[in-house]
Order: structure tokens, then sequence, then C-alpha cells
């Protein structure tokens, strides 16, 4: 079992930054593929970035291209989302995710492993 505890969520000005996240325990997530999911009221859960395990893969949703950047620390066990120039439209709660599939996997079919519990991002105009 793996149990997932993602941090670092909060409110923030529009332009802002913020930088999330996500601690594994129970077992190591080195050879787990990793991803961010957010989901907004009223709306769907969307994939927003994943990574390999290995880190050289990485894949992002088109509407955070450029802004996001996701990377993992093995040897801590924890993955991070840095959030730069945050937009309202990113007010969400973000969920961290883990699974034994591939990047491509992940993508197309958005089924993971384990989840954490999430962790509130809302950014004001």
């Amino acid at each position: 079992q793996v149990q997932l505890v993602e941090s670092g969520g909060g409110l923030v000005q529009a332009g802002g930054s913020l930088r999330l996240s996500c601690a594994a325990s129970g077992r190591t997530v080195r050879s787990y593929a990793m991803a961010w999911f957010r989901q907004a009221p009223g709306k769907e859960r969307e994939l927003v970035a994943a990574i390999s395990s290995s880190g050289g893969i990485t894949y992002y949703l088109d509407s955070v291209k450029g802004r996001f950047t996701i990377s993992r620390d093995n040897a801590k066990n924890t993955v991070y989302l840095q959030m730069n120039s945050l937009k309202p439209e990113d007010t969400a709660v973000y969920y961290c995710a883990a699974s034994g599939s591939t990047i491509r996997t992940i993508v197309v079919h958005k089924a993971m492993d384990y989840w954490g519990k999430g962790t509130q991002v809302t950014v004001s105009l």
C-alpha cells in the first residue's frame, strides 16, 4: 500500500506561484509513474501533469504548459508541482496519484492505483 499526502496549497493572487508537494509513504514510489490531477467545483477531474518513474518523460495539460513543472525526488519519495503565473481558472483541489502503468496509459485512461486526499489551491484576481 502507498499513502500519498499533498501539501503546499493555499490562497494566492493571480500571477503568483505555489509549489505543491506529494510525500509518499508505506512503500517506495520509485517504480511508479506519478501525476497531479485537479478538480474544480462543478467540473470533472482532469489530469494536469504526469511524470514517468525515472523522471525522463513528462506530460502536461495544454492550459498549464509553460507555467507548471512536475518533478520528482525518488530519494525523498516525493513529487512536486511548481505552479507559476497562476490564473483564477487554476483554482481547484489538486490531487497527487501514483500508477504502476506508463505515462501513455495514464494520459489515455486516467486510471491510477493510489490517490492522495487533495490540497486546495485558490487563485484570486
